[in-house]
């Protein structure tokens, strides 16, 4: 009998727990996390905006770890891992032994070194249900919220928070909300649908200093032109970091992420990492997958992860929606196409041949063969005329000689 130990209870984490229960039922598999339910990250705007309860932002259901007969550590951090004695401790003096670890901690948020900010006791990130519920505590003695950051984190705090009749104000270095997911008629759209529910915008402009209260509370920041706005609680989400310090404590190899080979292996024998701790992705989806295949491998399968979506993003904000996907920043040398009606707003970017961004506001639904096109590098230069328009069909097709399903050449 084999022992199973997973850190952290997210998209990773929990994937690959069910993987395992299906490929060693008889087995023991134990999850370590420092929250006390499982959740969606994804989900955690419906929590902070009341629309839904933390059980009905569990993905899993509240009873999978009875269902699945998977012991449960919660409420616990994970201080070390002993490889060579294959022990992971956890708490004030607690251990459980491994055969096969997965180290699933994905990434938490960042704070810049702005003086106070670090210490303030009223600065939140929004990565997890903790983070949510400190967040609604903080709401409960005051509506101003100051946002670093207009990325998809911060705007789903701030729709979240106007929905319950805030006073947001939120900071962008970028000159346009969402940087890295739009272009600016898509920012323009989006910042306008935020303004009309009463956000206010400062583009072009970051946070450089503080005034605290006695108890280390930030009353107003300073921002970087010199202005000053009063605030009840910040909430940074101007980046995130992959959590990677159990590993470097423990002698895994990491820099800014935990590195892993093809199968999902860590440089420590018999220890796995998978999600957002591994740098690979941070999309929801891909970390589940991630998961699954560290599972599999972790069971004894031969099996290869196969490469992510590069900059896969969805959004959908007081009814707008977007998919954003590969690099819509990377502009230089590329032909860019841009499909626009009363309805929708489409651009690609294509570079030699190739499609390399591709954006669509409105109506995103069936825009897979676009993702699969950037992923797998596939050739479009020829259909440059009616890009907007295509399907599988203009890929794939029935061999003549063979009478096969094949990639049109």
């Amino acid at each position: 009998m084999e022992r199973f130990v997973i850190i952290g209870a997210g998209a990773a984490g929990i994937s690959a727990a069910r993987v395992l229960r299906d490929f060693r039922p008889d087995d023991i598999i134990t999850v370590i996390s420092t929250d006390e339910k499982v959740h969606s990250r994804c989900m955690l705007h419906k929590l902070l905006g009341r629309e839904r309860t933390v059980d009905g932002i569990n993905f899993v259901g509240t009873d999978f770890f009875e269902q699945n007969d998977i012991i449960h550590i919660a409420c616990q951090t994970v201080k070390k891992i002993d490889t060579e004695a294959k022990t992971v401790y956890y708490g004030e003096s607690y251990s459980v032994p491994y055969d096969k670890l997965l180290i699933a901690t994905g990434s938490g948020f960042f704070i810049p070194p702005i003086p106070h900010f670090r210490e303030a006791p009223n600065v939140f990130g929004f990565r997890d249900l903790s983070d949510a519920l400190k967040i609604d505590e903080a709401f409960a003695k005051g509506k101003r919220v100051f946002i670093v950051g207009s990325g998809l984190v911060g705007l789903d705090a701030a729709s979240a928070l106007c929905h319950r009749g805030a006073e947001v104000t939120i900071a962008e270095m970028a000159p346009r909300v969402m940087p890295l997911q739009t272009d600016d008629y898509a920012a323009s759209v989006y910042q306008k649908v935020f303004e009309d529910h009463g956000c206010k915008f400062l583009l072009g402009i970051g946070a450089s200093g503080a005034v605290v209260d006695g108890e280390g509370n930030i009353t107003e920041v300073i921002l970087s032109d010199g202005g000053h706005v009063p605030c009840d609680f910040i909430i940074m989400a101007a980046g995130v970091r992959p959590r990677i310090q159990l590993a470097l404590d423990s002698g895994i190899a990491a820099e800014r992420a935990i590195q892993v080979d093809d199968h999902l292996r860590t440089s420590a024998p018999d220890v796995y990492a998978a999600g957002d701790c591994t740098g690979l992705s941070g999309v929801w989806p891909d970390a589940m997958e991630q998961g699954k295949v560290a599972a599999r491998n972790m069971a004894g399968v031969d099996e290869a992860y196969p490469k992510p979506y590069p900059f896969k993003n969805t959004s959908n904000f007081f009814g707008v929606s977007m998919l954003s996907a590969g690099r819509m920043d990377l502009t230089d040398g590329a032909e860019i196409l841009v499909h626009k009606t009363p309805k929708e707003y489409k651009k690609a970017i294509v570079t030699n041949g190739k499609l390399t961004g591709y954006l669509s506001l409105g109506d995103i639904s069936n825009n897979g063969l676009y993702l699969y096109l950037i992923k797998n590098g596939i050739d479009v230069s020829g259909k440059l005329d009616r890009l907007f328009r295509l399907t599988f069909a203009d890929f794939y097709g029935i061999n003549e000689k063979n009478g096969e399903f094949a990639y049109k050449v």
